[in-house]
């Protein structure tokens, strides 16, 4: 998901760089055990009896467990930027093409169990997750590699059936994470919450009734990479919500919370006067969307999804559901990254209810449309459920609509979406990486997360390999550009709204500032507790 000889324009390097509401940053000491909250919640099913297998993850509180756990070829260094070697001695295109890409690995790589890495384990690893193929979606990673090629005890190549400028960003994904065919077997996923590498720490899991409550993570002591790891033992517990964690963090049983707070909590701290906890504002990526399952008889017209854009409101939605905390987004690509075009504010301008009627009258459909929109009750934080309240509110006040509204819980709602339960459905997207197309390939691409019936022939067969092309990547700002028009002409996926990150520590711990990149991704190694 990532580009490797492209160019990143100064105003992504930029926006890379955490801006301080708090101090921080030293080493500090390591030796003290550090515990961070968070709400995600990681769960094992009968639908979903692997969650923390690299082949079939695809979700970013998942991803933080294993990027603490499993190493990968490349990864974005701590400011942000391209993406430079971990695993790796040295990476790079070896063609003018882009399609030849070429890893040397670092030496004496060990896993946590001790065992020497060879280029056999990294092409076992690539070609095991294009094997078990699973429906959840990462493997629309790596979907375009060809063949994987090793050479002597360093050197892996990989052969692309396509140039792709963001290749060496997909090496830095979990899913491309290198692991032992000792532990993982090659064509079939690896059960429960175990997991083993060669990253950083090695993690013990604490589960009760089918779901995690915490990992712990340990210094790894065969680590052998490009991370400097600040601290001997982390702990990420999860909580049921962001006051269960707010309090924990107040009683000092926690030293940080990240994902997800309230805007409650965000607007208390940033108004507060107290002096053993701060708050750190950091640059954020993720965005919210209304996603529509386009065969189902309620949407299937995109006359009613038009509709629909041209009735909501984004800017009350931020202001009155989220605050300080996130601002209305009008394109798939945030506005954060340099290609973005508000391409839905041109298309449809100021919620409007006559032009929503206009729509639909020139359509035939008759109103109001019936339509239930779904959320997930314990995914992104206390404001989901206001926020589709508000939604249906706007729907039903145009008397075009007769919304309803239905909360799931996670570990069924994921699934249910995939299988096309849900004729609309809220979700997030914290991108894999920082560039468009990470913000477009996985929504409108083959193999996509959404796993949607919406298929544009010249999306995919034209504009998205042409996007990925072009090392230098504000040479596609044209072609994203026609993306992003796209999407608002056909609305197969609503953007909603763009969110902020913020996380709150007690006074001692350092390396808060570096511990979450834009992509809300943990780095638990930067954490360390001092003066």
């Amino acid at each position: 998901m990532k580009r490797k000889t492209m160019v990143l324009l100064p105003a992504v390097l930029g926006l890379l760089a955490p801006a301080l509401a708090g101090c921080g940053g030293s080493d500090g000491d390591g030796g003290k055990d550090i515990v961070v909250g968070t709400t995600d919640q990681l769960s094992a099913s009968k639908e979903v009896p692997a969650p923390l297998d690299p082949a079939y993850a695809y979700d970013s509180g998942v991803w933080n467990v294993l990027r603490q756990t499993v190493q990968t070829l490349m990864h974005i260094p701590r400011g942000g930027g391209l993406p430079v070697p971990e695993a790796a001695e040295s990476c790079g295109f070896s063609d003018a093409e882009n399609e030849s890409y070429r890893c040397e690995l670092r030496s004496g790589l060990k896993f946590a169990s001790g065992k020497a890495i060879t280029p056999e384990d990294v092409k076992y690893s690539i070609d095991r997750v294009l094997k078990i193929k699973s429906e959840n979606g990462p493997v629309s990673l790596l979907s375009n590699i060809d063949t994987v090629e090793t050479k002597g005890e360093k050197e892996v190549v990989f052969h692309l059936k396509a140039p792709d400028a963001t290749f060496p960003y997909k090496l830095s994904t979990p899913t491309s994470g290198i692991v032992s065919r000792d532990d993982y077997l090659p064509d079939k996923l690896r059960d429960g919450f175990e997991v083993d590498g060669s990253g950083p720490y090695t993690m013990e899991a604490k589960v009760e009734d089918g779901q995690m409550t915490s990992a712990v993570f340990t210094k790894n002591p065969h680590y052998k990479g490009d991370l400097k790891v600040r601290n001997e033992k982390v702990e990420l517990r999860s909580f049921a919500d962001a006051d269960a964690m707010g309090k924990a963090l107040d009683e000092g049983e926690i030293d940080m919370m990240s994902r997800t707070m309230s805007p409650e909590q965000v607007t208390s701290l940033r108004t507060s006067t107290r002096e053993d906890v701060k708050l750190t504002v950091l640059s954020g990526l993720s965005i919210r969307y209304l996603g529509f399952n386009t065969e189902d008889p309620s949407v299937k017209d995109k006359a009613v999804r038009q509709a629909m854009a041209s009735v909501i409101d984004r800017g009350q939605i931020a202001s009155q559901t989220y605050a300080s905390t996130a601002e209305p987004l009008y394109s798939l690509i945030p506005t954060t990254i340099p290609t973005h075009t508000n391409s839905f504010y041109t298309r449809y301008g100021e919620p409007s209810v006559k032009k929503a009627a206009d729509l639909l009258r020139a359509a035939d459909v008759k109103t109001p449309v019936k339509v239930t929109l779904n959320y997930t009750t314990d995914r992104y934080g206390p404001a989901t459920v206001k926020e589709f309240e508000l939604l249906k509110k706007q729907l039903n006040a145009s008397k075009l609509f007769e919304a309803d509204i239905k909360g799931t819980p996670w570990k069924s709602y994921r699934e249910a979406q995939k299988r096309g339960d849900y004729a609309v459905y809220g979700l997030g997207w914290f991108p894999d990486f920082p560039d468009p197309d990470n913000f477009i390939a996985p929504f409108l691409d083959k193999d996509n997360f959404l796993n949607t019936p919406y298929a544009n022939k010249k999306v995919r067969e034209v504009l998205i390999p042409q996007s990925r092309r072009e090392a230098d990547r504000s040479a596609a700002a044209k072609t994203f550009e026609q993306l992003q028009d796209i999407v608002a002409q056909d609305v197969p996926v609503l953007p909603i709204w763009q969110a902020k990150q913020y996380v709150a520590s007690r006074v001692g711990l350092t390396g808060v500032e570096w511990s979450v990149n834009t992509s809300a991704d943990l780095q638990l190694w930067e954490l360390g507790k001092g003066d």
